[in-house]
Protein backbone atom coordinates (compact mmCIF):
# COMPACT_ATOMS: atom_id res chain seq x y z
CA UNK A 1 0.00 0.00 0.00
CA UNK A 2 1.16 3.73 -1.08
CA UNK A 3 1.63 5.73 2.24
CA UNK A 4 -1.31 8.52 2.41
CA UNK A 5 -0.81 11.61 4.86
CA UNK A 6 -3.96 13.37 6.70
CA UNK A 7 -5.25 14.44 9.58
CA UNK A 8 -5.81 11.83 11.91
CA UNK A 9 -9.40 11.61 13.84
CA UNK A 10 -11.07 8.83 15.93
CA UNK A 11 -11.40 5.60 14.11
CA UNK A 12 -14.74 5.01 12.83
CA UNK A 13 -15.71 1.49 13.74
CA UNK A 14 -18.90 -0.82 13.07
CA UNK A 15 -20.68 -3.39 15.47
CA UNK A 16 -19.46 -6.34 13.37
CA UNK A 17 -17.78 -9.72 14.88
CA UNK A 18 -15.12 -8.65 15.40
CA UNK A 19 -15.25 -5.01 15.51
CA UNK A 20 -14.55 -3.31 12.06
CA UNK A 21 -12.15 -0.55 11.93
CA UNK A 22 -10.83 1.97 9.90
CA UNK A 23 -8.29 4.96 9.86
CA UNK A 24 -9.34 8.07 9.29
CA UNK A 25 -6.90 10.48 8.13
CA UNK A 26 -8.72 13.68 6.89
CA UNK A 27 -10.97 12.31 4.07
CA UNK A 28 -9.07 9.05 3.61
CA UNK A 29 -10.14 5.93 5.45
CA UNK A 30 -7.94 3.04 5.34
CA UNK A 31 -9.78 -0.61 6.34
CA UNK A 32 -7.74 -1.85 9.26
CA UNK A 33 -8.49 -5.50 10.26
CA UNK A 34 -7.14 -6.90 7.23
CA UNK A 35 -3.46 -5.08 8.07
CA UNK A 36 -3.90 -7.10 11.45
CA UNK A 37 -0.34 -9.50 10.81
CA UNK A 38 1.18 -6.78 8.93
CA UNK A 39 3.92 -4.30 9.40
CA UNK A 40 2.95 -1.01 9.54
CA UNK A 41 4.28 2.53 9.97
CA UNK A 42 2.97 5.88 11.41
CA UNK A 43 4.83 9.17 11.25
CA UNK A 44 4.45 12.73 12.35
CA UNK A 45 4.53 15.35 10.12
CA UNK A 46 4.90 18.00 13.26
CA UNK A 47 1.87 19.64 12.01
CA UNK A 48 -1.49 19.55 14.51
CA UNK A 49 -4.45 21.27 12.99
CA UNK A 50 -7.45 22.23 15.41
CA UNK A 51 -9.89 19.56 14.94
CA UNK A 52 -13.00 22.25 14.92
CA UNK A 53 -11.33 25.62 12.85
CA UNK A 54 -8.41 24.07 11.37
CA UNK A 55 -5.81 26.56 12.53
CA UNK A 56 -2.58 25.70 13.08
CA UNK A 57 -1.52 24.95 16.49
CA UNK A 58 1.76 24.29 18.42
CA UNK A 59 -0.21 22.29 20.93
CA UNK A 60 -3.43 20.06 20.79
CA UNK A 61 -6.24 20.75 23.77
CA UNK A 62 -9.12 18.99 24.79
CA UNK A 63 -8.11 15.95 22.49
CA UNK A 64 -7.92 17.95 18.97
CA UNK A 65 -8.21 21.82 19.19
CA UNK A 66 -6.30 24.94 19.54
CA UNK A 67 -5.89 27.11 22.54
CA UNK A 68 -8.84 29.18 21.74
CA UNK A 69 -11.00 26.72 20.32
CA UNK A 70 -10.56 24.93 23.67
CA UNK A 71 -11.54 28.38 25.68
CA UNK A 72 -14.66 28.94 23.76
CA UNK A 73 -16.44 25.66 22.57
CA UNK A 74 -19.06 23.71 24.76
CA UNK A 75 -17.48 20.88 23.41
CA UNK A 76 -14.32 21.54 25.62
CA UNK A 77 -16.04 22.60 28.61
CA UNK A 78 -15.90 21.02 32.26
CA UNK A 79 -19.21 20.36 32.24
CA UNK A 80 -18.59 17.13 29.36
CA UNK A 81 -16.24 15.41 31.55
CA UNK A 82 -18.78 16.03 34.86
CA UNK A 83 -22.58 16.18 32.78
CA UNK A 84 -23.86 16.75 36.71
CA UNK A 85 -22.43 20.09 36.91
CA UNK A 86 -24.35 21.31 33.02
CA UNK A 87 -25.18 24.87 33.44
CA UNK A 88 -27.58 25.07 30.56
CA UNK A 89 -30.06 26.44 32.45
CA UNK A 90 -28.39 28.78 33.88
CA UNK A 91 -27.58 30.43 30.80
CA UNK A 92 -24.04 30.58 30.36
CA UNK A 93 -23.69 27.63 27.95
CA UNK A 94 -20.85 28.20 25.24
CA UNK A 95 -22.92 27.54 22.73
CA UNK A 96 -26.30 27.34 23.75
CA UNK A 97 -27.51 25.77 20.08
CA UNK A 98 -24.28 22.94 20.57
CA UNK A 99 -26.51 22.23 23.76
CA UNK A 100 -29.38 21.74 22.39
CA UNK A 101 -28.09 19.38 20.11
CA UNK A 102 -25.63 17.66 22.25
CA UNK A 103 -26.68 17.97 25.68
CA UNK A 104 -30.64 18.42 25.77
CA UNK A 105 -31.33 15.33 23.52
CA UNK A 106 -32.57 11.84 25.12
CA UNK A 107 -28.98 9.91 26.80
CA UNK A 108 -28.15 6.55 27.90
CA UNK A 109 -27.05 5.41 31.43
CA UNK A 110 -25.53 1.58 30.66
CA UNK A 111 -23.44 -0.74 32.75
CA UNK A 112 -20.24 -1.90 30.59
CA UNK A 113 -17.30 -5.05 30.75
CA UNK A 114 -14.34 -2.69 30.05
CA UNK A 115 -11.94 -3.76 32.54
CA UNK A 116 -14.25 -5.07 34.88
CA UNK A 117 -17.87 -3.68 35.90
CA UNK A 118 -18.55 0.06 35.28
CA UNK A 119 -21.33 2.42 35.00
CA UNK A 120 -21.04 4.76 31.88
CA UNK A 121 -23.36 7.43 29.89
CA UNK A 122 -24.14 8.55 26.05
CA UNK A 123 -26.02 9.88 23.75
CA UNK A 124 -28.68 7.57 22.52
CA UNK A 125 -27.12 7.81 19.19
CA UNK A 126 -23.87 7.22 20.05
CA UNK A 127 -24.47 3.80 20.70
CA UNK A 128 -22.47 1.04 20.00
CA UNK A 129 -20.05 3.70 19.18
CA UNK A 130 -19.35 4.72 22.42
CA UNK A 131 -18.77 1.25 23.92
CA UNK A 132 -16.87 0.44 21.45
CA UNK A 133 -14.15 3.34 21.32
CA UNK A 134 -14.06 2.11 25.55
CA UNK A 135 -13.18 -1.57 24.52
CA UNK A 136 -16.46 -2.96 26.11
CA UNK A 137 -16.62 -6.52 25.67
CA UNK A 138 -20.30 -6.14 27.40
CA UNK A 139 -22.88 -3.76 27.44
CA UNK A 140 -26.09 -3.50 28.51
CA UNK A 141 -28.46 0.11 28.69
CA UNK A 142 -30.42 0.67 31.72
CA UNK A 143 -31.96 3.83 31.68
CA UNK A 144 -32.95 6.18 29.00
CA UNK A 145 -33.01 10.03 30.40
CA UNK A 146 -34.08 13.20 29.10
CA UNK A 147 -30.53 15.59 29.24
CA UNK A 148 -27.20 15.25 29.65
CA UNK A 149 -27.21 16.51 33.31
CA UNK A 150 -29.94 13.88 34.14
CA UNK A 151 -27.56 10.81 33.45
CA UNK A 152 -24.60 12.28 34.65
CA UNK A 153 -26.81 12.46 38.28
CA UNK A 154 -27.45 8.99 37.60
CA UNK A 155 -24.03 7.94 36.95
CA UNK A 156 -22.75 10.00 40.24
CA UNK A 157 -25.56 7.95 42.28
CA UNK A 158 -24.38 4.63 40.79
CA UNK A 159 -20.43 5.49 40.87
CA UNK A 160 -21.05 5.10 44.44
CA UNK A 161 -21.20 2.03 44.19
CA UNK A 162 -19.30 0.62 40.97
CA UNK A 163 -16.18 2.29 38.86
CA UNK A 164 -17.18 4.77 36.29
CA UNK A 165 -13.54 4.91 35.04
CA UNK A 166 -11.91 2.25 32.59
CA UNK A 167 -8.29 1.44 33.87
CA UNK A 168 -7.12 1.64 29.87
CA UNK A 169 -3.54 -1.05 30.67
CA UNK A 170 -6.15 -3.95 32.26
CA UNK A 171 -8.89 -2.99 29.27
CA UNK A 172 -5.58 -4.18 26.91
CA UNK A 173 -4.16 -7.18 28.38
CA UNK A 174 -7.34 -9.12 27.48
CA UNK A 175 -10.78 -9.94 27.59
CA UNK A 176 -12.63 -9.28 30.54
CA UNK A 177 -14.12 -11.88 32.23
CA UNK A 178 -17.82 -12.19 31.00
CA UNK A 179 -20.21 -10.74 33.91
CA UNK A 180 -23.89 -11.29 34.25
CA UNK A 181 -24.97 -7.52 33.58
CA UNK A 182 -28.63 -8.28 34.21
CA UNK A 183 -27.83 -9.27 37.51
CA UNK A 184 -25.86 -6.55 38.17
CA UNK A 185 -27.62 -4.11 37.23
CA UNK A 186 -30.97 -5.77 39.51
CA UNK A 187 -28.65 -5.43 42.30
CA UNK A 188 -27.67 -1.97 42.10
CA UNK A 189 -30.67 -0.13 40.66
CA UNK A 190 -32.62 -0.56 44.18
CA UNK A 191 -29.66 0.51 45.72
CA UNK A 192 -29.94 3.89 44.49
CA UNK A 193 -34.03 3.56 44.19
CA UNK A 194 -34.21 6.72 47.05
CA UNK A 195 -32.30 8.94 44.21
CA UNK A 196 -34.23 7.95 41.44
CA UNK A 197 -37.05 9.18 43.37
CA UNK A 198 -35.75 12.45 44.31
CA UNK A 199 -34.82 13.08 40.51
CA UNK A 200 -37.71 12.46 39.12
CA UNK A 201 -39.96 14.29 41.14
CA UNK A 202 -37.15 17.25 40.13
CA UNK A 203 -36.89 16.41 36.51
CA UNK A 204 -40.55 14.81 35.89
CA UNK A 205 -42.19 11.27 35.39
CA UNK A 206 -40.52 10.89 32.29
CA UNK A 207 -37.29 11.93 32.92
CA UNK A 208 -36.17 8.24 33.59
CA UNK A 209 -37.08 5.26 32.11
CA UNK A 210 -36.08 2.48 32.91
CA UNK A 211 -34.78 -0.19 30.42
CA UNK A 212 -35.15 -4.02 30.01
CA UNK A 213 -32.84 -5.06 26.84
CA UNK A 214 -30.77 -7.96 26.53
CA UNK A 215 -26.80 -7.46 26.74
CA UNK A 216 -24.59 -6.76 23.62
CA UNK A 217 -21.95 -8.37 23.49
CA UNK A 218 -18.52 -7.12 21.57
CA UNK A 219 -15.79 -8.76 20.43
CA UNK A 220 -12.41 -7.15 19.03
CA UNK A 221 -10.20 -8.09 16.30
CA UNK A 222 -7.17 -9.09 18.05
CA UNK A 223 -4.17 -12.07 17.62
CA UNK A 224 -2.60 -11.00 20.21
CA UNK A 225 -2.91 -9.04 23.81
CA UNK A 226 0.57 -7.22 25.17
CA UNK A 227 1.91 -9.26 28.57
CA UNK A 228 2.67 -5.44 28.90
CA UNK A 229 2.26 -2.05 28.35
CA UNK A 230 4.46 0.20 26.67
CA UNK A 231 2.84 2.99 25.22
CA UNK A 232 3.76 5.37 21.72
CA UNK A 233 3.56 9.00 21.81
CA UNK A 234 4.13 11.10 18.66
CA UNK A 235 4.81 13.72 21.32
CA UNK A 236 8.18 11.94 22.29
CA UNK A 237 8.88 10.03 18.71
CA UNK A 238 7.20 11.13 15.50
CA UNK A 239 7.72 7.42 13.84
CA UNK A 240 5.36 4.55 15.30
CA UNK A 241 6.25 1.11 13.80
CA UNK A 242 5.55 -2.42 14.56
CA UNK A 243 3.29 -5.53 13.27
CA UNK A 244 -0.51 -4.34 14.00
CA UNK A 245 -1.68 -7.46 16.48
CA UNK A 246 -4.78 -6.07 16.76
CA UNK A 247 -7.22 -3.28 17.31
CA UNK A 248 -9.42 -2.41 20.59
CA UNK A 249 -11.23 0.52 21.90
CA UNK A 250 -9.27 3.72 19.83
CA UNK A 251 -6.02 1.79 20.57
CA UNK A 252 -4.05 -0.10 17.93
CA UNK A 253 -1.99 -2.68 19.28
CA UNK A 254 1.71 -3.39 17.94
CA UNK A 255 4.18 -5.43 18.90
CA UNK A 256 6.19 -2.32 19.33
CA UNK A 257 3.49 -1.49 22.23
CA UNK A 258 0.44 0.96 21.95
CA UNK A 259 -1.00 3.77 20.85
CA UNK A 260 -3.95 5.92 21.58
CA UNK A 261 -4.92 7.06 18.48
CA UNK A 262 -8.12 9.11 19.31
CA UNK A 263 -5.64 11.13 22.08
CA UNK A 264 -3.77 12.49 18.66
CA UNK A 265 -6.66 13.68 16.73
CA UNK A 266 -5.54 16.50 14.85
CA UNK A 267 -2.05 15.44 14.21
CA UNK A 268 -0.67 14.94 10.55
CA UNK A 269 0.20 11.44 10.23
CA UNK A 270 1.67 9.61 7.25
CA UNK A 271 0.39 6.24 6.88
CA UNK A 272 1.82 3.19 5.25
Amino acid sequence: MSSITGTLVKMPAALETPVAYQLALGEERVALNPLIGQSITLTHTGNIYCDACGRKTSKSYSQGHCFPCMKKLARCDMCIMKPETCHYFEGTCREPEWGDSHCMVPHIVYLANTSGLKVGITRATQIPTRWIDQGATQALPIFRVATRQISGLVEVALAELVADKTNWRAMLKGDESPLELKMDAARLIPEIQARLADLSLRFGAEAIVPLDESPVEIRYPVTQYPTKIASHNFDKNKTVSGVLLGIKGQYLILDSGVINLRKFTGYEVSFG
